[in-house]
């Protein structure tokens, strides 16, 4: 087989990479905001349940849970999960959700309390204090801590390959156990590519939203 022909399938792999890295993110963003707002309610029952919810899963491997995602039904109720992909996007939203939901709890609440107040004084209403006052300075604390995660998600879809979604890491592992190495760089050079692309784009997002420097 050709460099081209590996290099083709390979690059195809990593489509299925690509598929979860991005349906991970349309999914769990929103999906961290309603765990945020959970996490933060004032009925403390509410608050209490999201808060074990987000604790547990922190808590345990990713690993681990897309095998209760994919075997789960099956052991408990005789409901097997045939389509892997959905097990694995279940699992990673799920995950990275509670992961954004903390970030996102903390870039709110590093807001000063002052803040909330002169806008009141200013006769602004608590939808406009948020969306005028408050919401881009929580954005700009938690595009750091953003970025780091959403660059570990890229490497973590690697793990799908343990409930045999066929993504790079398990079409490299194939060629390997054939005798041949080179796929195994050829999927360094795929992460460090994506990796690379994405931290550029923080970087320069990081630096636009430093609009109090000077």
């Amino acid at each position: 087989m050709s460099f081209f022909d590996v290099a083709r399938e390979l690059l195809f792999a990593f489509g299925q990479n690509t598929i979860i890295f991005a349906a991970t993110l349309v999914g769990a963003i929103p999906l961290g905001f309603i765990i945020m707002f959970g996490s933060t309610s004032r009925w403390k029952p509410i608050r209490a349940v999201v808060k074990t919810i987000v604790w547990v899963i922190r808590g345990t491997p990713l690993m681990l849970q897309l095998f209760i995602v994919q075997f789960g039904p099956g052991i408990m109720f005789n409901i097997p999960m045939r389509q892997r992909m959905v097990s694995t996007l279940i699992a990673f939203i799920i995950n990275y959700a509670a992961y954004f939901s903390e970030i996102f709890r903390g870039g709110l609440e590093s807001i000063p309390r002052g803040q909330y107040e002169a806008g009141q004084v200013l006769g602004m209403t608590g939808r406009q204090i948020f969306s005028k006052i408050v919401l881009f300075q929580v954005i700009k604390r938690i595009t750091a801590p953003m970025g780091n995660e959403i660059i570990t998600l890229i490497k973590d879809t690697s793990l799908a390959r343990t409930i045999a979604v066929v993504e790079i890491l398990r079409t490299a592992e194939i060629y390997s156990a054939k005798g041949y190495i080179g796929p195994l760089f050829y999927t360094a050079v795929y992460f460090l590519v994506f990796v690379g692309v994405l931290t550029v784009i923080f970087n320069k997002l990081e630096k636009k939203m430093d609009y109090y420097s000077g």
